[in-house]
């Protein structure tokens, strides 16, 4: 369907989280990033991580030895562009690319902070609690749940004071976008040339998100079915793409895997996607798996400590910005 031209016979490995809502990866930020990879007609293989739900590294990429992470460099989809290993942008003309980008930055911040206000603050707690925390003891998760919600709104300024104002601003601009969107869609295919690009899978994963996660109460989810053109594009890819069920290339849960082996990434980062390195002894190899292994037998300790540390802070008089009511909401739930 797309170009896949320098990616030839190499077999990329994704890492994201796992599937709900009949979506392959119910992760938000992970979806876009499966739905590049099958535009791009790529040879991957797809494994789901639990071990870290409260992480921003996750979705990454495996190639070779070197990981792709979704906080480095712009995320995944940037850096297998920027290193020639997949790019869906470069059939375009140089005529389309400014359009393009202008595109990609509305869906990559007013949309993506929607998502963020939907998921986090919006709509309760039932879907987060499904994606990420699942897995965990419901105590360690209950209190990881309420951390994110405390990041959310930090990131999103939201606090106690201008709670309304922002909501109505988020929600605009994501209207705003959605008109937009479906003004430059029209009756295409795709959003530029009738070939996909990397904006087709940033919005194809918000739309599908929005469409199959979200409950029907929410707005942002309301608000999207205004625009038939747009709703029909993303259950027409849906089913072009065969994402009905969990991919077939998938390798076993990490919950049903030992923590040491899944916990994080099994090749080491690396800050671009150059020439392989030099195989490494196997001695070397074997004490970089004990280092992956000792972080994740500790992963659950380090994290009590990161809330405790969390409590202590909310608890210091004089924060008027963000108190224990306007943090979390579990009570009404």
């Amino acid at each position: 369907m797309g170009d896949s031209r320098s990616s030839g016979d190499r077999h990329l490995f994704l890492v994201a989280r796992k599937p709900r809502f009949g979506l392959p990866t119910a992760c938000p930020s992970c979806l876009p990033v499966y739905l590049y990879l099958k535009l791009a007609n790529a040879d991957f293989s797809v494994e789901f991580d639990s071990s870290f739900p409260d992480s921003d590294h996750i979705p990454y990429v495996e190639y070779g030895e070197s990981v792709a992470l979704n906080n480095e460099k712009g995320g995944v989809i940037e850096l297998l562009k920027e290193e020639a290993i997949l790019d869906l942008n470069a059939k375009h003309t140089s005529l389309a690319i400014p359009d393009l980008v202008s595109t990609k930055a509305m869906v990559s911040s007013w949309l993506y902070e929607a998502i963020l206000y939907e998921l986090w603050i919006a709509i309760g707690g039932d879907v987060a609690r499904n994606i990420y925390f699942s897995d965990l003891p419901w105590p360690i998760g209950k209190i990881l749940h309420w951390k994110k919600i405390y990041d959310v709104k930090k990131l999103l300024g939201v606090t106690k004071v201008n709670c309304e104002e922002r909501e109505l601003e988020i929600y605009k601009k994501a209207n705003e976008a959605y008109e937009a969107l479906s003004l430059k869609l029209g009756d295409q295919v795709f959003f530029f040339d009738n070939r996909p690009t990397d904006v087709d899978a940033l919005f194809l994963g918000h739309a599908l998100f929005v469409l199959h996660a979200l409950p029907e109460t929410s707005e942002l989810r309301s608000n999207l079915l205004k625009h038939d053109n747009l709703v029909k594009y993303a259950e027409h890819l849906k089913a072009e793409l065969q994402l009905d069920s969990t991919p077939s290339s998938t390798q076993p849960s990490s919950s049903s895997k030992d923590a040491s082996t899944s916990s994080a990434p099994r090749r080491k980062p690396s800050s671009g996607w150059g020439a392989k390195p030099n195989p490494k002894p196997k001695k070397e190899k074997t004490e970089e798996e004990k280092k992956f292994r000792r972080r994740a037998k500790y992963f659950l300790a380090t994290q009590l400590v990161a809330v405790l540390v969390f409590l202590s802070l909310m608890g210091v008089p004089g924060d008027s910005e963000m108190d224990d009511e306007d943090a979390v909401d579990y009570d009404e739930e």
